[in-house]
């Protein structure tokens, strides 16, 4: 070969050398840059659980209290933190060794100072993998109406409680309550087989108290969603002056057994063949509202309100974080329709649904998505990301929806709310579920308030023997420590 081709070949050798190693720079630089924090969420990658307590988290807030934040124990080594857990464990979430959940998961890149957001010269920032510190979440909580919430729940004698309160304006949760908790402190620990036992601890206990019951467990709401077949009735043409049927027993069409009105509603207005729907609603007639499920506006009027108010979807509060999917069932069978539309069979929802519901009615039929975050800082303080008041539809019109409060209203003042007459619940539905095989009933109330002038509005459960009154006074001491 002669020397000018040797000389042309070793430049081909050359050129092709470059261009590669170009090639890998250029995919380096991308994958470091842009990559990183993708890969570093792999759940594939077990080096993101590696020396997790060296980065010092930013807190989280809640009303100007840090209700998490980290500690350094050691050099280069810092603790996770957490204030009143048991109260604010359904807000916080933990970060163990392990995994993290609610606000420390979902806000994991502002707490550990990753989000790109966070960075000032960004693309070198990534590539010399230069340490930003963590940022501060700014939760919408507010902190004395929490611990009212949970202090109740805890003291009502339920064996699993929750608690919602939103503004119904702007989709603020202002209350996030779950009962039984736990204590994130315990699991957060630097001592991986101690936070291993407290988990195993915590995973064996059948009432799950790792599971916010507020958004992540379903329960049967009883007459509270008797709210949205009176939902559907006023979308459909009626007011709230309406004649309904009413009469003591009621049997739809292919149904076993009739259903009936409640023991305690005999002799009352329950009794009698047609009554208005105010009425109905007041006191919580059986036979109204699963002939309104069967029949008019039926299954189809029903579960198209439904979804208007949120079933059928989780409901995302924030970025990753959704609730357990409410559901009302769609069927060709009367009896399950009719079933369903007193809250029992196959309808089950989450308090924090339920709270959407009572809402929306205060809004004006207008249903904003609730959201646990006010702002994300920078730890210099600067404003990275504020709250967006995002509606997610029309569940009624703004007449629709007074007709609505003002049936909320009449629950109080005659029906079967009336022993909250006086406190700061202005309006609301109290409903019992049935658990069969059980000595207990799943409790709820849902309502407004303070007074007439609602600015709050309120969804508690709690599972325990008796009847969803019983958690009407829960929801006024909410009311009051949000300044009703």
């Amino acid at each position: 070969m002669s020397s000018g081709s040797t000389n042309k070949a070793l430049r081909w050798t050359w050129v092709i050398t470059l261009v590669m190693v170009l090639a890998l720079l250029v995919n380096i630089t991308y994958v470091q840059g842009f990559q990183a924090q993708s890969l570093r969420d792999d759940p594939l990658n077990t080096r993101q659980f590696a020396d997790r307590d060296a980065i010092a988290r930013g807190p989280i807030v809640a009303g100007g209290e840090r209700i998490a934040w980290s500690d350094a124990v050691a050099k280069n080594r810092y603790q996770r933190r957490y204030k009143d857990s048991e109260v604010f464990s359904p807000v916080t979430g933990y970060f163990s060794k392990f995994s993290q959940t609610q606000l420390e998961s979902s806000e994991n890149h502002i707490l550990d100072g990753t989000d790109a957001r966070l960075k000032t010269t960004s693309l070198v920032d990534r590539i010399l993998g230069r340490k930003v510190p963590g940022g501060t979440v700014e939760t919408t909580v507010d902190p004395a109406a929490q611990r009212a919430a949970y202090q109740a729940l805890a003291g009502s004698g339920a064996r699993r409680a929750a608690a919602v309160a939103l503004d119904p304006r702007t989709g603020a949760i202002l209350t996030l309550a779950s009962y039984p908790s736990y204590d994130a402190n315990q699991v957060s620990g630097p001592d991986a087989e101690q936070a291993q036992r407290v988990f195993e601890r915590l995973n064996k206990n059948p009432l799950k108290p790792l599971l916010s019951k507020a958004t992540g467990e379903l329960f049967p709401p009883g007459s509270t969603f008797k709210t949205v077949v009176a939902a559907a009735g006023l979308a459909g043409g009626a007011t709230k002056d309406s004649a309904v049927r009413a009469g003591r027993s009621y049997r739809p069409r292919g149904a076993g057994q009739a259903i009936n009105n409640d023991a305690g509603d005999i002799g009352g207005a329950c009794d009698n063949a047609s009554i208005p729907l105010i009425t109905a609603y007041a006191q919580s007639c059986n036979t109204t509202f699963a002939f309104m499920g069967a029949e008019q506006p039926g299954n189809s009027g029903v579960a198209d309100q439904a979804a208007r108010f949120g079933f059928a979807k989780k409901i995302e509060y924030d970025r990753g974080l959704s609730s357990a999917v409410s559901s009302f069932p769609r069927t060709d069978q009367p009896s399950l329709s009719a079933l369903g539309s007193i809250g029992q069979g196959s309808t089950v929802a989450t308090p924090l649904q339920m709270a959407v519901v009572a809402a929306a009615v205060v809004n004006d039929g207008k249903v904003m998505r609730p959201h646990l975050v006010n702002r994300l800082r920078g730890a210099d303080g600067s404003v990275v990301q504020s709250a967006a008041h995002e509606s997610m539809g029309q569940a009624l019109s703004a007449d629709q929806a007074a007709q609505l409060r003002d049936m909320m209203g009449e629950v109080v003042r005659s029906g079967t709310g009336k022993s909250l007459q006086g406190t700061s619940v202005g309006g609301g539905k109290t409903g019992t579920a049935d658990i069969e095989g059980v000595s207990y009933n799943d409790r709820w109330f849902i309502g407004f308030g303070p007074g007439a002038n609602p600015r709050y509005a309120v969804a508690v459960m709690t599972e325990a023997p008796g009847y969803g009154i019983e958690s009407g006074p829960i929801a006024a001491k909410i009311i009051d420590a949000l300044g009703g």
